[in-house]
């Protein structure tokens, strides 16, 4: 069970690493972020190891924090719980209709582009080649897991009520817009619908380029309405290049 009470001066490594005097190299300045989240940390170090990305740790093995796994596995627990009672409390569906909702709420690319609106990715502790990779996807997973992180953070901080109106104001807020865009649908069955109901087309599918080994395919997808080329998407698979090309299709349809 969730308490309601902040614990974190009870863990003996928060305790420690508060209580001696300690130097960490690199530190950033996380005030102008706490700003930004509207809370003060009582444990810094806390919010610090948030976010700390595994990848820091193999260059900078004498860092006196771990990284922000567990932190992100306690996070994700309590981002379920308050937005499984939010939807819960606020709206009569059915349980299929809320999981959905859930789903599209909680999911990486909705998390990492709130932790963006947060100016969380200046604060990453990264290795020197992951602050080089300039792959999306890649980088949308570290701050969706990052964010998740926070709220573990916060949790263990300033108490569930306090991660709970984080979550609220910073994530919930999202929902509205989720569900008048029909967001909680995935974008390939979105266009499919709106396309029928549009042009009376079913989109189809087509591989426009194939590369990479088999443990390594990469494709590039387009989607059509007839003969038109709507648009195209990339991906390691068929389907996530499908789905990436009916998002983009849904874009310069302004469906």
């Amino acid at each position: 069970m969730i308490s309601d009470q902040p614990w974190a001066d009870n863990l003996s490594l928060f305790t420690l690493l508060k209580d001696r005097p300690t130097y960490i190299n690199n530190m950033k300045d996380f005030s102008e972020l706490e700003n930004v989240l509207e809370i003060k940390f009582n444990n810094q170090k806390l919010l610090w190891q948030a976010f700390v990305h595994r990848s820091y740790l193999n260059e900078h093995p004498s860092f006196e924090l771990d990284q922000n796994e567990r932190l992100e596995f306690l996070g994700d627990a309590v981002l379920e719980l308050v937005v499984t009672q939010y939807l819960y409390l606020n709206y009569e569906n059915p349980e299929g209709e809320l999981t959905n909702w859930r789903a599209s709420l909680v999911n990486a690319k909705i998390l990492a582009e709130t932790a963006r609106e947060l100016k969380m990715e200046n604060y990453l502790f990264l290795s020197r080649g992951e602050s080089k990779d300039n792959n999306i996807k890649a980088r949308n997973y570290i701050l969706a897991n990052t964010f998740e992180a926070l709220i573990g953070a916060i949790y263990l901080d300033q108490g569930f009520d306090s991660a709970k109106e984080f979550i609220t104001k910073k994530l919930i807020v999202k929902l509205p817009a989720i569900l008048k865009n029909k967001l909680y649908i995935d974008s390939k069955s979105r266009f499919q619908e709106e396309a029928q109901e549009r042009v009376g087309v079913t989109p189809t599918y087509h591989v426009i380029e194939e590369a990479g080994p088999d443990h390594n395919k990469h494709f590039k997808i387009g989607v059509y309405l007839g003969e038109e080329l709507v648009a195209y998407g990339e991906g390691t698979s068929k389907q996530e290049a499908q789905m990436h090309a009916a998002e983009e299709a849904l874009r310069v349809k302004d469906w």
